[in-house]
């Protein structure tokens, strides 16, 4: 049997393992398996698929989306350029395992953001500066969106969040929540930015999908924004990986 499967730790509950399941019983797909490896360690790796040529692909999310990146033969432009990898495709060359990386995190935010944008998102705040804000700024240098990353601390961004002013966030129309802030249980969270300068040319992009309405969103929502989660893009970048692991070679 093929198999395919998630790495990362902790691995509580899983967006990937439910979806391709899903996908697997939707499509009638019977000799393909899908699970959860916690790995705590990253050198453990090599033994999966070492031991089990079953495995022609893995889903990578933190605290390994850069450690992992040492294991592997190749990267997609994307993911060398990000340094990052959320998708590794294993193809058996010489009865020896080929790994290549990818980022389809770059893919599913551009392509869920793009049909949001509007002629006055050219400036963007970018909250956080973690592992999934690194796809984020891939993209927004792609469209050509100046940014600013917004951190705690000001050696790990441009600003830091006392440095907001309501006159600065009115002055950037599109705003990306890329921290943790406000993910299930913790609802009531939100980032401590100035909502009062959001107004109806906003557009607010949180890459939190659950809960679906974030205090973030829903806050600037209150004030007239657009506003996008990060369900979609999570579902865009399943398809590819889908795409990636499936492509002939």
């Amino acid at each position: 049997m093929k198999k395919l499967g998630l790495i990362g730790y902790p691995l509580g509950h899983s967006f990937s393992k439910k979806f391709y399941r899903e996908k697997f019983e939707r499509e009638n797909i019977t000799d393909l398996h899908y699970d959860l490896y916690p790995m705590e360690d990253i050198s453990a790796f090599p033994l999966l698929y070492e031991r089990d040529p079953g495995f022609y692909g893995f889903n990578v999310t933190i605290p390994h989306k850069r450690n992992v990146m040492r294991f592997l033969n190749e990267f997609s432009p994307e993911a060398a350029n990000i340094n990052a990898v959320n998708c590794v495709q294993v193809r058996w060359q010489g009865g020896k395992p080929y790994l290549k990386g990818f980022n389809t995190d770059a893919f599913g935010f551009e392509q869920s953001l793009r049909p949001h944008l509007k002629p006055q998102h050219t400036d963007a705040l970018v909250l956080g500066n973690g592992g999934a804000a690194q796809a984020v700024f891939y993209v927004l240098r792609k469209l050509d969106i100046s940014f600013k990353i917004v951190s705690r601390s000001r050696n790990n961004g441009d600003l830091t969040y006392a440095d907001l002013t309501e006159d600065l966030i009115a002055s950037h129309k599109l705003i990306i929540n890329c921290s943790p802030v406000g993910t299930f249980p913790h609802i009531a969270d939100a980032p401590a930015i100035p909502y009062a300068g959001i107004g109806a040319e906003h557009l607010l992009y949180d890459l939190i999908y659950n809960p679906e309405e974030t205090a973030f969103l829903k806050r600037g929502k209150e004030q007239g924004a657009a506003i996008k989660n990060g369900h979609e893009m999570l579902v865009l970048q399943a398809e590819k990986n889908w795409e990636i692991w499936n492509e002939e070679g």
